[in-house]
């Protein structure tokens, strides 16, 4: 009976010490969930109603990986509504064209609100008006309606230096204008036609979403910049204000859940490190390591340094 009751002891001893360590993974991992996605994704996980935050920062390309993005937050019930952060000179028009339709498949689900940054101009512009309320600040830089397409002329410099580039084409507006020829009419017709019809369909954008006649707001067909203040004015935008006033609109005019959180919403590219990825990296080399992985997934124009087609994008002259 001694030697029975001895083996069922250490049976039992074994199952709890079993049941100790499982619980102790159970809390490592935990742990390390709460480290890396942080309480509001853990909420998110939870099925908890969210405030989905999409930042448009820097240089505006076409991404598919931020269109992917925006496909899950309009199919994810969790969500009950969307703030677009713009902080952008915009980028090229097509980036802008495709952010806008992903933005408005969100909204046919759901509420966006639109807050705008320092700036949010042309193709920032252009995803602002996505949305169906705009904020901003009283000196955001605002506007900038309109396209450019811009091409360098090496042909006199080439010349000085003696070097010839030869070619054959198909016809003569084959890949014209080109920096390696005098651009002649032809090739300036077609140009400027493109970019006409690109200015056509930006100014069509304005005059629906915003519910105005171009015509009637001075210098905003020659592609000008306004002060918010002065876009509240033209109806180029809705508030003045920040993001307290975009959740604000969010929950008392679209009656998003009052107890929703604000959640960060980023596109997961291949070989990016995710959620959790600057915690991760800065456990195993540092807090500087994971400053690094927050700066090259925060700035997306490192990557986009070169743009080709048409551009909307805004910047002050040197001149």
């Amino acid at each position: 009976m001694l030697e029975t009751e001895t083996v069922l002891d250490r049976r039992r001893l074994r199952r709890s010490v079993s049941l100790w360590r499982a619980a102790g993974v159970a809390a490592v991992v935990l742990a390390l969930g709460a480290l890396t996605l942080g309480n509001d994704k853990l909420a998110l996980l939870a099925g908890e109603k969210q405030i989905a935050r999409i930042a448009i920062e820097g240089t505006i390309t076409e991404d598919r990986d931020q269109l992917k993005m925006l496909k899950q937050i309009a199919d994810d019930d969790s969500v009950a509504g969307v703030i677009l952060y713009v902080n952008s000179p915009g980028g090229t028009t097509t980036g802008g064209e495709a952010l806008f339709n992903g933005l408005r498949n969100i909204s046919a689900k759901k509420p966006v609100v639109a807050q705008f940054g320092t700036v949010a101009a042309s193709a920032g512009y252009i995803v602002g008006l996505a949305t169906d309320h705009i904020i901003a600040r009283g000196n955001t830089i605002t506007g900038s309606v309109g396209v450019i397409v811009q091409w360098p002329e090496f042909v006199e410099l080439l010349n000085k230096i003696g070097v010839k580039v030869n070619e054959v084409k198909s016809g003569p507006l084959k890949a014209s204008p080109s920096p390696f020829e005098p651009l002649d009419e032809s090739g300036r017709k077609v140009a400027e036609n493109m970019v006409s019809d690109g200015f056509k369909w930006f100014l069509g954008l304005v005059e629906t979403r915003r519910g105005i006649k171009v015509a009637d707001v001075p210098g905003l067909m020659e592609g000008r910049v306004f002060s918010g203040r002065e876009a509240m004015a033209a109806k180029l935008i809705d508030e003045l204000g920040g993001e307290d006033e975009a959740v604000k609109w969010l929950k008392d005019v679209k009656n998003v859940d009052q107890n929703a959180k604000v959640v960060d919403w980023k596109p997961s590219a291949p070989g990016s490190f995710g959620w959790g990825g600057a915690h991760i990296a800065s456990l195993l080399f540092g807090s500087q390591a994971g400053d690094v992985v927050n700066f090259f997934s925060r700035d997306r124009s490192i990557s986009t340094l070169g743009l080709d087609g048409l551009v909307s994008v805004w910047h002050p002259s040197e001149k």
